[in-house]
């Protein structure tokens, strides 16, 4: 049988024992939800790294973006976009309302076709610039951005694309103007 002093000192531990427990189980809660008090912490000073404001690191989307746009470009003046064959189309009616019935052959056939060839080399010509420039400044950028941050090299790669289907459509779109290459029949 225990005695009157052992009943108070066993009451007393069953006591502090469920005070501790409440007081982990608050811990606990209190740990979950991010809340702890300064009590509580192991460092009570404010974490300096945390407060500074992270800096904003160039993801490379933009140059990126600006890769493939200049592929694209490059291939939309290989293939001839619909923009030049509405150009081309357009010249070819206007070359029919203007041409006589009474004109000459070679003169329908320049009216005609050669106009409407020489639109669709012209716009062919546009998007081929525009590919060829928009290649270079995508792989210039890293000269005047962050040093240090190396271009991906995915992005180097497209956009050297980019640059040799522009480089290849202006060539061809000026061959194409000047009828060196696929030029007029002849009317004779």
């Amino acid at each position: 049988m225990a005695t009157k002093t052992e009943a108070g000192a066993e009451a007393r531990n069953d006591d502090e024992t469920a005070v501790e427990t409440v007081t982990a189980e608050e811990e606990a809660a209190q740990a979950e939800a991010g809340d702890q008090s300064p009590e509580l912490e192991e460092n009570p000073e404010p974490d300096e790294e945390a407060a500074e404001p992270e800096a904003k690191v160039p993801s490379g989307v933009g140059q990126g973006a600006g890769a493939v746009v200049s592929a694209v470009l490059g291939l939309v003046s290989l293939s001839g976009g619909w923009i030049g064959t509405i150009a081309g189309a357009r010249e070819q009616l206007v070359g029919q309302l203007r041409t006589s019935s009474t004109a000459s052959v070679a003169t329908q056939i320049k009216e005609v076709y050669g106009d409407a060839w020489h639109s669709t080399a012209l716009w062919a010509g546009l998007f081929a610039l525009a590919a060829l420039l928009t290649g270079v400044v995508v792989l210039a950028r890293p000269a005047f951005g962050v040093p240090g941050r190396p271009q991906a090299p995915w992005i180097k790669s497209v956009a050297w694309a980019g640059v040799s289907l522009g480089v290849i459509g202006l060539v061809l779109a000026v061959l194409k103007y000047s009828d060196a290459l696929l030029g007029l029949p002849s009317a004779s």
